[in-house]
């Protein structure tokens, strides 16, 4: 083993936090300390970025009307979304896809703007700015689930409708409403597996050696 690793117990502390995490739904209200919410967005911050660019923007909603606002943003998405799935329509409804106005803190995540400056690592691949925005969002998860705090991850909005609303300049584009608080209990299993919307695929089908696999 190498001399660097952690402890026994500080790595089964970290594989639990990435097998516990959960997209949570279901909030119990409550509040989460101003000194905890700064260690959580500290734990993002510390995300790996592409060229160090640091490309994400967090947004606090602490505003009550703004919080009914895009709340209103994502229903209209989520009918949006049930009409384009068709026979799963009536099936999609049912979930629950979002806990908007249960959770204690509303977040939004954005890229920032003028990211065509960044050239390193984003020459060939200029979607590496969204990828470094989502290693910071899963550092908070991770942190988040470490602290016992439920965090759901909301995509179901139009971004620039969420983007005029947050005054967001030219360019730059929300990524995630995140949902962020106390949970009265964490789902055993991802919730879509609970609610048998989909079954996830085993490790083994989605691993190949020196060439696309061809099964």
């Amino acid at each position: 083993m190498s001399q660097h690793a952690f402890t026994a117990e500080q790595r089964a502390g970290v594989y639990r936090a990435i097998a516990q995490r959960r997209d949570m739904r279901h909030f119990a209200g409550g509040e989460v300390a101003p000194e905890l919410l700064a260690r959580l967005l500290e734990a993002a911050h510390q995300a790996p970025s592409v060229g160090l660019m640091q490309p994400w923007r967090f947004i606090r909603i602490t505003d009550a009307p703004l919080r009914s606002a895009i709340h209103a943003l994502v229903e209209d998405e989520r009918v949006r979304t049930a009409e384009a799935l068709g026979q799963r329509s009536d099936e999609f409804m049912r979930l629950k896809v979002e806990g908007v106005r249960d959770c204690a803190e509303l977040l939004v995540v954005a890229l920032t703007e003028q990211r065509e400056a960044h050239i390193f690592g984003r020459r060939t691949l200029p979607e590496m700015d969204m990828a470094s925005v989502s290693c910071a969002i899963q550092n908070l998860w991770l942190a988040a689930r470490a602290e016992g705090l439920g965090m759901g991850w909301v995509s179901l909005f139009e971004p620039q409708a969420l983007a005029d609303l947050l005054g967001m300049p030219a360019g730059a584009k929300p990524l995630a409403v995140l949902c962020l608080g106390p949970v009265t209990e964490f789902y055993a299993q991802p919730m879509l597996i609970e609610e048998g919307w989909a079954q996830p695929r085993p490790l083994a089908e989605l691993i190949a050696e020196n060439q696309w696999p061809t099964s």
